[in-house]
Order: structure tokens, then sequence, then C-alpha cells
């Protein structure tokens, strides 16, 4: 569970501060998948006073003025907003988005393979990982596991990290590759394979093929043990069930009915460097924008009086690292629909002064000014300069370690920030005196891009795109930068308690 009470010194001004670094260690190595990380975010959120709102329920009469709270979406994805005490209809938000996913391998629906005495597990790739760098590390699994609760009879969804080291992906010798030194290749469907152990004798094997008697040289099923999906136990090794069962305390493997779960590094997040200067972890994009924003919008004290008349959110969708397409990604209809059901409660548009609730302005009319109003800071890392491929950036725009966000731009609007956004966030960063850093991709070596643009045109929204700079981005290990967590997250506080003044002195 992340450890979010500990308080250790005073590293921001005029308040006490959580010794950012560590506690972004500890959130690391807490969020193995997208499930864990929402679960602890939705933690922190609890623990600060936010209310849970469910999608299902009706919010016209729930929300309150001067309340606070999330929603999620899928247990990955998570929306939590903070209403002004001032809020009236067709004013501002103040955005800052990011995403839960990484770059992993997923063990596939039928996972049992077996193969020269070892036995195997079949994983997918999910989005654009350097998967060389898989080889050979101490994996572990987590993930989210759908079982059979006999006290309720509901399937219900349960977290699991067996925090052990389960699986290994072997190189080959450099005896039977000589040039391997030379480029590495491999297959990713035959040759990214881990092991998980030692294959069953063929006694053990041909027992587990005639489990609830459904092949083999078993009987024919009866109408009552027929199963439209081979079993869970036929599709994947029993001793890997048996793991994830002991771990939830499950009287059985056959309570499991399926599971989603995720490879991970399973050498512990740590602080490295001769200084601690650096942190050594997997995730780094984008639980960093995840956890710096979450620290934003909660550690709010000083808000500007005009910011009570606004609202503050912070959006983190899953599937950001294969397109956002989902519906619970950032190309879905989440955020809009929070969104809207904010904008056009009746119990927030009344009057603020007589609370009459026949006081009612046109829904369409007041977002569509919000939307004009509002400003969406999409966060996710960038680029550090590398020492050892300095050719790779463009001359004059080398972020560095410990010099604070990276504000990026692209003309071809992978990236969304323009100049009246630049101007807005340098504004923001001079009064919290927080670096910034700009960053433009080589015309010869092609840049990604963010949820920014999506949001940006979903919405009509102003977007800025800004992230801290990590090296080894998308490899099972990324190096990040301590000092520049809490750069962030004062950049986003700040953000949080000013935008609403800020953002009337920019005419566009």
């Amino acid at each position: 569970m992340l450890r979010i009470h500990l308080r250790t010194k005073s590293t921001m001004s005029g308040a006490k501060a959580f010794n950012y670094p560590q506690e972004f260690i500890n959130f690391l190595n807490s969020s193995p998948t997208p499930y864990h990380a929402v679960h602890n975010i939705k933690s922190h959120f609890l623990s600060k006073g936010f209310k849970e709102l469910k999608e299902t329920d009706s919010w016209d009469k729930s929300l309150e003025r001067g309340s606070k709270y999330f929603v999620t979406r899928n247990n990955s994805s998570i929306v939590a907003f903070v209403v002004g005490k001032e809020w009236a209809p067709g004013n501002p938000v103040a955005i800052v988005g990011t995403h839960t996913d990484s770059p992993v391998l997923r063990i596939k629906p039928i996972s049992k393979r077996a193969s020269e005495g070892f036995a195997q597990i079949g994983v997918e790739c999910y989005g654009g990982g350097i998967w060389h760098s898989w080889f050979d590390s101490d994996l572990s699994i987590a993930g989210r596991v759908m079982v059979h609760d006999k006290d309720t009879k509901k399937t219900v969804a349960k977290l699991v990290d067996l925090k052990k080291p389960l699986l290994k992906i072997p190189t080959l010798a450099i005896h039977l590759d000589r040039d391997v030194n030379a480029k590495f290749e491999f297959n990713k469907e035959t040759q990214l394979l881990p092991i998980s152990g030692l294959s069953l004798n063929d006694k053990k094997q041909e027992e587990a093929k005639k489990i609830d008697g459904c092949c083999g040289d078993s009987q024919p099923l009866s109408e009552a043990q027929f199963s439209s999906l081979k079993s869970i136990i036929e599709r994947h090794h029993e001793d890997l069930l048996k793991l994830i069962s002991k771990d939830l305390e499950l009287e059985s493997v056959n309570d499991i009915i399926d599971f989603e779960l995720i490879l991970y590094d399973h050498k512990p997040s740590t602080l490295g460097g001769i200084n601690d200067e650096f942190v050594f972890s997997g995730r780094l994009d984008n639980l960093t924008s995840c956890f710096t924003a979450m620290h934003g919008l909660t550690e709010v004290e000083n808000l500007d009086p005009n910011m009570e008349k606004g609202i503050n959110l912070a959006a983190m969708f899953d599937h950001e690292e294969i397109g956002s397409s989902s519906a619970q990604g950032a190309d879905s209809n989440f955020l809009p629909n929070v969104l809207e059901r904010i904008l056009t409660s009746r119990a927030l548009s009344t009057s603020t002064a007589e609370e009459n609730p026949n006081s009612w302005e046109a829904p369409l009319s007041t977002l569509l000014q919000t939307a004009a109003k509002s400003f969406f800071l999409s966060s996710d890392v960038a680029h550090a300069a590398h020492p050892n491929y300095a050719s790779k950036h463009e001359s004059q725009h080398k972020p560095q370690f410990g010099s604070g966000p990276v504000v990026k731009v692209n003309a071809n609007q992978r990236y969304m920030t323009n100049s009246p956004g630049l101007v807005l966030i340098k504004q923001i960063a001079d009064e919290a005196k927080v670096p910034l850093q700009l960053f433009v991709g080589a015309n010869n070596v092609p840049c990604g891009s963010t949820i920014g643009p999506i949001l940006a045109s979903k919405t009509g929204i102003r977007t800025l795109d800004i992230g801290n700079p990590i090296l080894s981005m998308h490899s099972i290990r990324e190096t990040g930068s301590a000092k520049d967590i809490e750069l962030q997250i004062k950049l986003f506080k700040h953000y949080y308690e000013r935008y609403c003044s800020i953002q009337e002195t920019i005419d566009v």
C-alpha cells in the first residue's frame, strides 16, 4: 500500500511537505500495474477528504461547491476534481492530464507453454517497449484477477502482486551467437517467451489435461459441466494459479474465473547515483506525472480568491501507450462526460447567492463557455539529453536533469504547445520559482505524441504539453531525476492556485 502519511521534512516554503523522492519510490514499488496505481491514487484522495462518485449513479444533486470528488473507470483510469466555493456555470477549469500505463508484457489468455523441459508462459507485447531490455531480468507478476465470491455469489475483481522473481527471458550465450554484440535481434513471438520453471512430467501433464472431464480420453461433458471456454487450469500453468490463489487466500484455484496479469521487473525502484540524484525504476513513463499531478491537486493551500470561482481537475488515463482508443483511454468519452456532468449539475447551477433552484442556465451554453476559458496541461515524460547519443537531440533543445519540467513543442502538432500557452506557463513558473526547459525534436528524429492533441481536439480546451525528462524511455528500467519530482509538484500546485486569475490577463 502506498505510504502517504510519512512526513519527513519541509521542502516547500511555508508548508510541510513529503520527502518527495522517497515517497515517489514507495508509490512506484506499490504500483506495478495501472490497477495498482489507481488503487493507490484513490487511497491518497480518500485520505485528503475526497468523496468517491460512481458513473452508474446520478450526480445531479450530490455535488457541492467547496467539495472534492473522484471517479474511476475500469479501475485503471481516474478523474479527480475540487469545486471552488464560488463556482458558477461558465467559469474555467484548470486540468492536468496524465496516463497510468507503460509498455509491458502481458500474459496471454492461453499462456501454458513447454519446451525442452522448461515450463514457459506465453506473453503479448503491450505498447512500444524496448523489449531487449527485458531479457535476463528477474520478472514478477501482478494485475487484476476475477474471482468467484462464495459469500456474495458474485464475480469480483481483486488485485494481486506476487512480489517474487518468477520468470526469466534468458538470452542466448555468446558462444552460440558470436554476433550478438553487433546486433541483438530476436523473434518476439518465439524468443520473447519467459521460463517459469521445469515442465511437468508426463503423468502430471495427462492429469492436468483431464481436469473437469473436458478433454483427453475423458467422458463427454454433462450439461452442468459445459463451459464455453476451456477452464482456467487448462489455459494456464497450475503452479501459477496456485500462487495467485494463495496470495488472494482463495479456497481453490477453481475460484479464479479469469485475470489480466502483467510482468514487471522484480528489482525494486530505488534512488541511485552518488548523491541519490537519480530515480532508477520501470514505469517512470508515466507514473511520474501521475504522482506529481496527484500531489499538486491535493496540496493546494493558498488559493487565489479568483480560483474559488473555478474547478481544479486531474485526469489519469489508461491505454495511452497503445493509442488511447478505448473506453478508459484519453480518446474516450470519460473526461468529456465527467465535465458535462459537473457543468450541468443542477446542484452547481443554482445561484450562489440565493441558491434558487429555478435559476437554471442553459447547460450547453455554459459548457462551451467553460471550455473556452479552461486550460489543459498534458503531462508526460520528456527525453533528457543522452550523454552517449547527443547527436539524437536538436542542438539547442537538450533537456537536463534537475533543471525543471520540459515544455514540449512540435510544429506538426504532435505536442500542443503554442505561444499563448507558453506565456501562461511561464508566468506560473516565474511565480512558483520553478525553472522550465524547452524541447523540440530534431528534424531527422521523429517525436512521439501524447494525450494532449487527442483531448484538445475532443474538447476544444487550450492545451500545453509538459513533462519531466528521463533517460531510457520505454525500457524495463528507466532513469529520472529525483530533484525534478518536487519541481513539477510545485509547478502544478501553483497552476491550480493561480490559473483563474492569470488566464484573464492573456488575451488571444
